[in-house]
């Protein structure tokens, strides 16, 4: 594994190399050809207003945008916010409560309609006519936000959203500043759709967009055909880059083993689901120059249903973590090279992360070993011994390792514990809703911007939660009232004072860790392995590799 990370290293180090000629030079000379992608299954809905997946939202940066965007641009660049369908980052007034945007003229959706600020203000109205993910704690601040929330159907976002056609402008009132909100308008919650897309999640229907692409085919079954806008002209390189393939193809369906094959035979360039493991010293000897490895800000986890039991009790969640053996889990990833075990939300490296691990044979800062027989006790103390556990992961083959580990964990502590896998197409929203009453489950969190509150606020707080709903993403259904209002008061901190914001988000995590609402795996790193044939591999920290941005012989 050491020779795998050095092996990624130099790969990384000779694509940065690739970066140095004009990006007209290479469109000129790499342009055309078909990048062929595989996953396990589609990523759920195709609608933008409602995926809320890393797979999702990765392949929408070439085909939707917003009023601003990050910057398609390698690693830490890749946070930067830049203006995309506003000519410029908005002018702010109103004490930090008024953002108001010109719209750029000429730019058409891949239907030919021509973009206007009606699609705008319809679009934000949108967020909240479908029940959004994010409606009730990205947007919740927008003037008449909260009306919307209370009846979907009606919203209007009245004194919220406001235009001036003339002048071709768009005025976001807030309720209060907020300093987050640039990075919430360039993500794919927030882009821009035609007034007339319907108010209702669209499913597996492609929806006309703005960018170099668009999506021209789709069957979740099958696949997805991406190719190139016909009415797109770059109007800015930093928000919405033309691309070097014609089309990228999509494909659903095959194991991680046989993508491995695919791409190793030179029949696919590059898979997304995480390599399996039984094939990293191989694919580390023999093919060193394919390896990409990136750091990210994620985590993978174990929500607890707090509202059902036994994890509606806290010593039965509290027991779940002191159990699991974190370097299990980490080798079950691929090893120390592309994993690190986790006790806490916030990952390293990371806004508000204060090392922090109560739940370890030593507590402290760092988790050391699991604590079996704390765990036994606990299960004993709370009353749940003997009881039922389903462990819902995706049918991938890590999660399902995953998934049969802890199966062995909570039957080793004094559960009735069984595992079911379901396709990762529906996994994520299944385990979301209520109504499929999950006890616990798998699943990963990728920042969806560099902020404490992107994880704790969205994952943990009381706004996130909704019963009955595939976009409750609150999936632990934990609702602490007085963390929520610590929460509230760090958000408000932060226009003013980040660094002591930060002080009191690692308070948060602390209060939210103790109270283990969902367990902490380990965080990962990205590998991509791509075909030979595929070269300018850039990577953006903030939507992993740029798939339009490389190209093809």
């Amino acid at each position: 594994m050491k020779k795998l990370l050095l092996a990624a290293s130099a790969a990384a180090l000779l694509a940065g190399t690739w970066l140095a000629p004009a990006q007209a030079e290479y469109l000129k000379e790499h342009r055309g050809g078909t990048i062929r992608l595989l996953a396990r299954s589609a990523a759920g809905t195709l609608d933008p207003h409602i995926n809320y997946t890393d797979q999702g939202w990765q392949m929408y940066q070439p085909i939707y945008d917003g009023l601003v965007a990050f910057r398609k641009a390698e690693g830490m660049d890749g946070f930067t916010i830049v203006p995309d369908l506003a000519e410029a980052l908005p002018q702010v007034s109103n004490d930090g409560k008024t953002f108001t945007f010109k719209l750029r003229k000429g730019i058409k959706f891949s239907s030919g309609q021509d973009l206007g600020v009606k699609d705008v203000v319809a679009s934000f109205q949108r967020i909240f006519k479908v029940s959004g993910p994010t409606s009730g704690t990205f947007y919740a601040g927008i003037v008449g936000a909260d009306k919307c929330l209370a009846d979907t159907k009606s919203c209007t976002l009245e004194g919220g959203v406001v235009t001036d056609e003339a002048a071709g402008t768009i005025t976001i009132n807030i309720t209060k500043p907020d300093a987050e909100l640039l990075y919430k308008l360039a993500l794919p919650h927030a882009v821009v759709l035609p007034a007339d897309t319907p108010a209702e999640d669209m499913g597996s229907k492609p929806i006309p967009s703005t960018g170099a692409y668009m999506i021209s085919a789709f069957d979740p079954n099958k696949g997805m055909t991406v190719s190139r806008n016909p009415n797109f002209k770059q109007w800015s390189e930093e928000a919405q880059p033309d691309g070097y393939p014609d089309v990228v193809q999509y494909d659903f369906g095959l194991s991680e083993e046989a993508a491995v094959t695919a791409i190793q035979n030179g029949e696919a360039d590059w898979m997304f689901d995480a390599l399996p493991s039984d094939r990293l010293g191989e694919l580390g000897s023999k093919s060193m120059d394919q390896l990409h490895i990136s750091p990210l800000s994620a985590w993978w986890y174990a929500p607890l249903n707090n509202r059902l039991a036994p994890f509606d009790n806290e010593k039965a969640r509290q027991a779940v973590a002191y159990a699991i053996d974190r370097n299990t889990l980490v080798k079950l990833f691929g090893g120390k090279v592309l994993a690190s075990p986790v006790c806490q939300v916030l990952p390293p490296d990371f806004p508000g992360h204060e090392d922090y691990c109560p739940f370890t044979k030593d507590p402290g800062a760092k988790w050391s070993a699991p604590d079996l027989d704390k765990a036994k006790q606990l299960v004993e103390d709370s009353g749940t011994k003997g009881q039922k556990v389903t462990i819902i992961v995706e049918d991938t083959a890590i999660s399902r390792s995953i998934g049969v580990y802890l199966q062995t964990v909570l039957t080793s502590i004094g559960y009735v514990a069984d595992v079911k896998p379901i396709s990762s197409n529906i996994q994520f929203t299944y385990i979301q809703n209520t109504n499929n009453k999950v006890q616990m489950s798998v699943t990963q969190w990728y920042k969806d911007y560099p902020a404490a509150s992107d994880f704790l606020n969205i994952l943990f707080s009381c706004a996130s939660f909704r019963e009955g709903s595939d976009a409750s993403i609150n999936i632990a259904g934990f609702c602490d009232k007085e963390i929520d209002a610590k929460m509230q008061k760090a958000l408000d901190l932060g226009v003013t004072d980040q660094a002591a914001a930060d002080k009191l988000w690692a308070e948060v995590d602390r209060q939210v860790t103790d109270k283990a609402p969902a367990v902490g795996l380990f965080t990962p790193k990205r590998l991509d392995f791509v075909s030979k044939r595929l070269g300018n591999f850039k990577f953006n920290r903030q939507f992993n590799w740029m798939i339009t941005q490389s190209w093809v012989q």
